[in-house]
């Protein structure tokens, strides 16, 4: 039978991303954090060439593949779980007009994994009094801006009805500009409107 792979760098590459794979279902481990780990168990201490570590896409497939297989059974109610409280959260934050996206969007979402919401402001304050003012205790941190190299993005993350929650605040006039994530993809993102149909989907299934 001959192999679906052209390529030894191919062959490698999947056998990455299935590792790695299993490290985000199991662990919770982000991508670029479950890339690296998985091919260290896979290649040891040797250099690893860019050209052999799996892009997102073809992780977030074999995050799917995994979840089917191994959490079948479970996978997809904690989904729901996950976008219910998301909805919520996002209801909360209406008046920032939130965005959900990553995991509980794509639906890779499995028990370890947390909600992250972008939202478009003209001032992190503004979030940050909102939620101080709910009694919300909530850690900061920064990273660079994805596309630019303008003043970095805060990032709030805390507990909401027992989920870790992150929202990403991102400049307003960004809405129109960030629309790619560093790896050159297309960021998924849905509104308010945009969650309540993909749970009206889930209903009708």
């Amino acid at each position: 039978m001959a192999s679906p792979f052209s390529s030894d760098t191919e062959l490698l590459r999947a056998e990455i991303a299935a590792a790695a794979a299993r490290l985000i279902a199991e662990d919770g481990l982000d991508y670029n954090t479950a890339k690296r780990k998985a091919a260290k168990q896979i290649l040891g201490n040797n250099k690893v060439r860019g050209d052999i570590l799996p892009d997102n896409a073809q992780l977030e497939e074999e995050v799917r593949a995994y979840n089917a297989i191994f959490f079948g059974d479970t996978q997809p109610a904690r989904l729901l779980h996950l976008r219910q409280v998301a909805l919520a959260l996002m209801q909360e934050l209406g008046q920032f007009g939130p965005y959900l996206t990553g995991a509980v969007l794509n639906g890779t979402a499995g028990e370890h994994s947390d909600i992250h919401l972008h939202l478009f402001v003209d001032s992190p304050k503004d979030v940050e009094i909102f939620l101080l003012n709910k009694g919300v205790q909530f850690e900061v941190s920064e990273a660079p801006h994805p596309v630019s190299r303008r003043d970095p993005i805060e990032t709030l993350s805390f507990m909401w009805r027992r989920e870790g929650a992150h929202l990403t605040l991102y400049p307003a006039e960004d809405m129109r500009q960030v629309k790619a994530a560093r790896d050159g993809r297309i960021i998924e993102r849905a509104d308010i409107e945009g969650v309540i149909a993909l749970l009206n989907e889930s209903e009708n299934q």
